[in-house]
């Protein structure tokens, strides 16, 4: 390819997925070299720590260069392909020939009818992401209807599929488990001793040590690899801990007027636990920032991340821009709707970058107590714990105490001692607990 020639090339980069990701894995290409290819059509498919998602072509044209191949890893911003933009022939050119070092096209599923992607010979391509899910779930492509264009099967027709297949019941016994002991055979008994007993002892044979076990063979038979999100997420949460200086504080609060209110509303404590955490980052704006090693960045509008559980996938935390516009009914509704979408693998890059502060709800389950590790660049990250009915000690108008149960909750807020001091992220969690505990009634 001449210098002329790659000056019009038009690099496809990995994106910026969010401010916590630095690099992203290419798990599927859906182009070959010399391939026409249109503005904002899907080029290739990402992975990441957050999400996997598709990325657009930038401009129309010819697929002049595949940079990375399937299943790499790269770090944000590498060069991915070179696009040669619209104007070239449309037939394959020479020099658009696939190198000897270019990779392998993503490699092809099991034939099956899905007319509206099928290779050159005929048989069916399914991506990477689409093939896994189908096989942990056991699923035939075949069976799952395409809503992408062209009919071709996307990952979110396949956990479709998966949510509404019939939930098959263990059958019944149909025979008696109970079966008789076996009758022992018969014990011969040892021959009389028609001579001398006596015998001289036998030398003994020295015992060779036993040979140590080897290392592979030692405890249980190893299981499947961790998977390449929950891989991500261990080193995101490595790094933040050896970055941040972790601490964490805890506070109690009673939720009984968040439980009346939220009864009225319909909705769930998270959202009330939201606002009240938007109106203490307002009162305190120094933990809704950003520390990038030595540049710390106020920020302000509140850009809420709510983490969310993808069960053995891992963990995502979607974020709800200006969250600080929002009542608690209007956070209520984003809440989950982000969770629904996470859930099903559809969220957007922009849903989930540019997060501000964090909140983790593991109280869903019932924990009591926990330590977040802070969503890095953020400064701190909000623990809502369970709601707990206990006895506890109140004090009315005129300072007389008394004994009452009430729903309790704890808070714990992790924050970074480089960025934020105690005293600090007391008042922060004071204020949360104030907010909370005047909820207004209607």
């Amino acid at each position: 390819m001449t210098s002329s020639r790659t000056d019009t090339l038009v690099d496809v980069t990995m994106p910026q997925m969010g401010v916590s990701v630095a690099e992203g894995t290419v798990v599927a290409w859906r182009v070959e070299i010399g391939d026409r290819i249109e503005a904002d059509a899907t080029i290739c498919e990402i992975s990441t720590d957050k999400i996997d998602t598709e990325i657009p072509a930038p401009v129309g044209g010819i697929v002049a260069e595949i940079v990375v191949p399937v299943e790499t890893t790269v770090p944000v911003g590498a060069v991915l392909a070179r696009i040669a933009p619209s104007g070239a022939s449309s037939e394959r050119p020479s020099e658009l020939a696939p190198q000897p070092q270019a990779p392998t096209p993503r490699p092809a599923a099991p034939a099956a009818a899905d007319a509206a992607s099928p290779t050159g010979n005929g048989a069916t391509r399914y991506s990477p992401v689409v093939q896994r899910i189908a096989a942990e779930h056991g699923v035939d492509l075949a069976q799952v209807t395409g809503t992408g264009r062209g009919g071709r099967v996307r990952k979110q027709d396949v956990l479709a599929f998966i949510e509404s297949a019939p939930v098959e019941e263990a059958p019944l016994h149909i025979e008696s488990p109970y079966r008789p002991e076996p009758v022992p055979a018969p014990v011969e008994e040892a021959p009389l001793h028609i001579e001398s007993p006596y015998r001289p002892e036998p030398e003994p044979v020295p015992t060779p040590p036993a040979a140590a076990p080897s290392p592979a063979t030692v405890g249980d038979a190893a299981g499947p690899q961790l998977s390449r999100m929950r891989r991500q997420i261990g080193e995101h949460m490595k790094r933040s801990l050896e970055t941040a200086a972790h601490c964490t504080t805890w506070i109690e609060a009673d939720m009984a007027r968040v439980e009346a209110a939220r009864a009225q509303l319909g909705v769930t404590a998270l959202a009330f636990v939201a606002r009240a955490s938007i109106d203490a980052l307002r009162e305190h704006p120094a933990l809704n920032a950003w520390l990038e090693g030595e540049k710390y960045t106020r920020h302000s509008a509140v850009n809420l991340g709510i983490a969310v559980s993808l069960g053995e996938d891992g963990l995502i935390v979607p974020v709800i821009h200006n969250a600080h516009e929002l009542s608690v009914e209007g956070l209520a509704v984003r809440i989950k709707d982000l969770a629904r979408r996470a859930r099903a693998r559809e969220l957007s890059p922009d849903e989930v970058r540019g997060g501000t502060f964090t909140i983790t709800n593991p109280g869903q389950y019932g924990s009591i107590a926990a330590t977040p590790i802070i969503n890095q660049p953020q400064v701190a990250i909000l623990d809502f714990e369970a709601i707990i009915k206990r006895p506890v000690v109140i004090t009315d108008g005129e300072g007389n105490d008394s004994i009452a149960i009430r729903p309790m909750t704890i808070l714990g807020l992790s924050w970074d001692h480089r960025a934020l001091d105690g005293a600090l992220s007391a008042q922060f969690l004071a204020s949360v607990k104030r907010h909370l505990e005047g909820v207004t009634l209607r």
